[in-house]
C-alpha cells in the first residue's frame, strides 16, 4: 500500500537481547553480502507492492476505503498468527516496547487508509509518485525524534523532492484535485512508521514488528467499519483478500533483501514500482501519466535516489570512526 520498508527491514539482523530467554528466542538469520539477490528481492516485492497498490484502487470504485483495509489487515493478521500463538515456533510477541508498537500500528494505518482514500480519485501513477515523498519527510523528522545532523546537500535533495510534488499537484490551477494531499499524509505517516521502527531497532525483530501492526489495524478496523459497512461480492472479497496476501509478501519479500544489501543499494530499485502501477493503471484503468506527473516523480526519485546515497555515506563514516567494517563494503 505504501513504499517498501525498508527501515523495518533491517530489524531482522538482530536478536532479542533477552539473556535470560536465549532458549525460547529465535535468532535473525545473519546477514551476508549478496547485493544482487538482495535486488532481485526487491524487485520482485514491487510487483507484489504495485500489484496490491492497483487492486485497491479497482476496489475502491464498490467498497469504502475503510472496508478495503479493513480485509487487507485481516488477512494480514491471518498470515501473522502463528507468530502470535504461544507454543508456536514462531511465536514472537514477546517485547518491552509495546507502546511503540501500539504507535507503529496506527501509523502504519493511517498511511494505508489516506492511500487507499486517495486511490478513488487519483490516477495510480500520480498517488503513488506522490507517495514515495515519505524518505524526505524522514529527513525532517529524524531531527526532532532521532536527534540527527542534516547536513545541507539533504536538505537541497528534500528540497529537490518537494518541488517534484509541487509539479506533480499544480496547486493553484484547475488540475489540481484536494484529494491530492491524501497521498501526501499517507507519506507523512509512512515516515512516522519508518521513525519508529528506527526507534526499536536493535530489540525487534520484524516478524514481532508486522504481527503487532497486524493486531493493532485489524482491531481498529473492526470497529469502524460496521458503520461504513458495504456488503461485498464475492468477487470484491476475491479481490480483498489478494490484496493483503500480495501487500505482505511484498513487505515480507522486503524484509528478506535487506539481509543480503544495505538500503542505499536497494533503494534505487524500489522506485520500478512507479513503473508497474503506470503500466497496470494503462491497461486497467485506461490511464496515462501526463507530462506533470511524469516529470514531478523525475524529481522525487532523483531526489530520493540522492538521498539514498548521502545515507550511506554517512554511515560509511560511522563505521569508519567505529572501526566497524562494512558488511557491503
Amino acid at each position: 500500500m505504501t513504499p517498501p520498508p525498508a527501515a523495518a527491514a533491517r530489524l531482522d539482523s538482530v536478536h532479542l537481547p533477552l539473556p535470560e530467554k536465549k532458549s525460547t528466542i529465535r535468532k535473525a538469520p545473519a546477514r551476508a553480502d549478496r547485493p544482487f539477490k538482495g535486488i532481485a528481492l526487491v524487485l520482485a516485492s514491487t510487483v507484489f507492492l504495485g500489484a496490491s497498490d492497483v487492486t485497491a484502487k479497482y476496489l475502491s470504485a464498490t467498497l469504502p476505503s475503510i472496508e478495503i483495509a479493513w480485509i487487507r489487515f485481516l488477512v494480514f493478521a491471518m498470515i501473522m498468527t502463528p507468530a502470535m500463538m504461544p507454543g508456536s515456533p514462531l511465536f514472537a510477541m514477546q517485547t518491552g516496547r509495546l507502546g511503540l508498537h501500539l504507535l507503529r500500528g496506527l501509523t502504519i494505518l493511517g498511511s494505508s487508509l489516506f492511500f487507499i482514500s486517495g486511490l478513488r480519485y487519483l490516477p495510480i501513477a500520480e498517488a503513488s509518485a506522490t507517495g514515495f515523498v515519505a524518505p524526505l519527510f524522514v529527513t525532517a523528522l529524524s531531527i526532532i525524534f532521532l536527534s540527527e545532523k542534516v547536513g545541507l546537500r539533504r536538505w537541497i535533495a528534500t528540497g529537490v523532492g518537494l518541488v517534484g510534488v509541487i509539479i506533480i499537484l499544480r496547486p493553484g490551477t484547475g488540475a489540481f484535485h484536494p484529494a491530492a494531499f491524501f497521498p501526501l499524509v499517507s507519506a507523512l505517516a509512512w515516515a512516522c512508521t519508518l521513525i519508529i521502527t528506527r526507534m526499536m531497532s536493535g530489540t525487534e525483530r520484524a516478524i514481532t514488528v508486522m504481527a503487532y501492526s497486524s493486531i493493532v489495524g485489524v482491531c481498529i478496523l473492526s470497529a469502524l467499519v460496521p458503520f461504513v459497512w458495504v456488503t461485498p461480492t464475492w468477487h470484491d472479497v476475491a479481490f480483498g483478500i489478494f490484496i493483503g496476501i500480495a501487500s505482505t509478501a511484498g513487505q515480507w519479500i522486503v524484509v528478506l533483501a535487506f539481509r543480503y544489501a544495505d538500503a542505499s543499494v536497494l533503494a534505487p530499485f524500489s522506485y520500478t514500482q512507479l513503473l508497474w502501477v503506470s503500466i497496470l493503471g494503462f491497461f486497467i484503468f485506461g490511464e496515462v501519466p501526463d507530462a506533470y506527473t511524469i516529470t514531478g516523480a523525475a524529481f522525487i526519485v532523483a531526489s530520493g535516489l540522492y538521498t539514498a546515497h548521502r545515507e550511506r555515506v554517512r554511515r560509511s563514516q560511522l563505521l569508519s570512526v567505529s572501526g566497524e567494517p562494512s558488511p557491503n563494503a
